[in-house]
């Protein structure tokens, strides 16, 4: 389930990073670890929103929350379209986090600073979440934009609109970008369009996300795996790229 004595997996006929002029980060359990508890704070207040909304206890509010996830995708998009709720007060609600627990990451952003090209982060959350979350890190100054939720027209990954948009928003050829992903669902619709995929998957299991969000997926749309991202930039991608 897990990379089991490796940090790094890539696969026989996996795409290289030789072309790539365009790295594509997702941001919450990709850019940092679990135990800078970001994503389940985020997780707690869309919950709370939920109860607020309805009026319901904690445990009911949990459910309709896991029901709304997994029909569409996000909590958000299933408010929005049956009970036309404003987006961007759910957002600013929802990230309405401690953002304490982030570590500066210096390795992380040496990594990413060396990788050639552009760099952009496409993310489900919140522009304002995402800077918040890359300035604690110390690696927002490295990235050249964020696409946010807000820019997709509030549609999620994994459906393609979202990276059709991004795509066409920034001008981005697939076929010379990489993208970093925790979620192996969201690599299907890139792999498919022509970017080179990685799936980062946490070093020890997560608490507070499903199993199934943290799978070291070995599957034809997933080309590399790691549970080392700065690792993964110096050990395997630079070496590539100086070859």
């Amino acid at each position: 389930m897990f990379l089991p004595s490796e940090s790094h997996l890539t696969a026989p006929d996996a795409r290289g990073f030789s072309g790539v002029d365009t790295w594509i980060f997702d941001l919450d359990n990709t850019l940092y670890p679990h135990d800078a508890r970001v994503w389940p704070q985020v997780d707690e207040r869309i919950t709370l929103y939920v109860m607020n909304l309805f009026g319901l206890d904690g445990l009911s509010a949990r459910a309709l929350q896991k029901y709304f996830y997994h029909r569409y995708g996000t909590t958000l998009r299933a408010l929005m379209a049956e009970w036309d709720i404003d987006p961007y007060a759910f957002l600013d609600f929802a990230h309405d986090i401690d953002h304490s627990g982030i570590a500066l990451n210096p390795d992380l952003g040496r990594a990413i600073e060396r990788l050639p090209g552009r760099k952009l982060i496409l993310t489900n959350g919140s522009r304002r979440h995402a800077e918040n979350v890359a300035g604690k890190l110390g690696i927002l100054d490295h990235f050249e934009d964020v696409f946010d939720i807000a820019a997709s027209g509030f549609v999620p990954k994994p459906e393609r609109p979202a990276y059709e948009r991004f795509l066409d928003r920034h001008g981005v050829d697939p076929t010379r970008s990489a993208l970093f992903e925790d979620i192996a669902k969201n690599l299907v619709v890139p792999h498919d369009l022509g970017m080179a995929t990685v799936l980062v998957v946490p070093r020890t299991i997560d608490p507070f996300r499903d199993p199934f969000e943290q799978e070291a997926v070995r599957a034809p749309h997933i080309d590399h795996i790691t549970n080392d991202l700065a690792g993964f930039l110096t050990d395997r991608v630079a070496p590539a790229l100086a070859a």
